[in-house]
């Protein structure tokens, strides 16, 4: 199993995520890429980072919201977002080889991620976005996604994903951010979570019911309080249950 968490999730002298310290314990960064956070001296930083301790550099791509962190809903014309996705992969690729690594995936965030599960046509602006980028990097999303059948359809690699720290609703999607309950904040019930995702392939539900998930990549957000010592917890229980951690890519 994959573990990775959001980093560089900070601009100019503010800064939300403990890179440092999620690095030493995650298997695959995804780096803000300056549209809902990060700027360049971020980027090359956490990539300098992660290439020195072996971690995998994913571009983390979004709509164009630093105001609102790339969580609110936006209608971008699919040709404008395939740009602006390419755009932000190659400004996180110039730091990445800089630091002797490349960028080795893509995840959209927040709502461009939320979007794509149901939404083909910027599902397909993404995946055009990807290609225009010059390569068949693998996309980061949610399985059975609208984004995971688009990339599939031209012959993009899928990675499977799933979230330790939020519901899921009973068709196996995550519950908006805007009801209650939508992320976890009990430390043991994300490590119990965690190990059922990686061993059953099972999560539960909102409303209780199992629901099945299978992953490739677990994620663990770096911008919730105590992220590090979750993480941390949440990969010993993996290993602990011999599950082997390691990156996907």
């Amino acid at each position: 199993m994959d573990l990775n968490a959001d980093l560089g999730e900070g601009f100019g002298r503010w800064r939300l995520t403990d890179d440092e310290q999620l690095l030493s314990v995650v298997t695959s960064a995804n780096v803000a890429c300056g549209f809902h956070a990060g700027d360049a001296v971020t980027m090359r930083r956490v990539c300098a980072l992660a290439a020195e301790r072996g971690v995998r550099i994913g571009a983390q791509v979004s709509y164009r919201d630093l105001a609102g962190f790339g969580r609110r809903a936006m209608d971008v014309p699919p040709d404008e977002l395939a740009a602006e996705v390419a755009y932000q992969i190659g400004a996180l690729e110039v730091f990445a080889r800089a630091a002797g690594a490349a960028v080795a995936y893509v995840k959209p965030h927040g709502a461009l991620y939320n979007r794509v599960v149901r939404d083909g046509v910027q599902a397909r602006a993404v995946v055009e976005g990807v290609l225009l980028a010059g390569g068949g990097l693998p996309l980061l999303c949610l399985p059975g996604s609208a984004l995971h059948r688009s990339a599939g359809e031209v012959g993009l690699p899928v990675v499977a994903e799933a979230f330790a720290d939020r519901a899921y609703t009973a068709d196996g999607t995550l519950v908006p951010r805007t009801e209650e309950g939508a992320v976890l904040h009990d430390p043991a019930e994300v490590v119990e979570r965690s190990v059922a995702i990686a061993r059953s392939g099972t999560v539960t539900s909102h409303g209780g019911r199992p629901v099945p998930v299978r992953a490739r990549s677990l994620c663990v957000h770096g911008d919730t309080p105590g992220a590090v010592e979750l993480a941390r917890r949440v990969r010993a229980a993996l290993e602990d249950a011999g599950v082997r951690v390691e990156a996907f890519a």
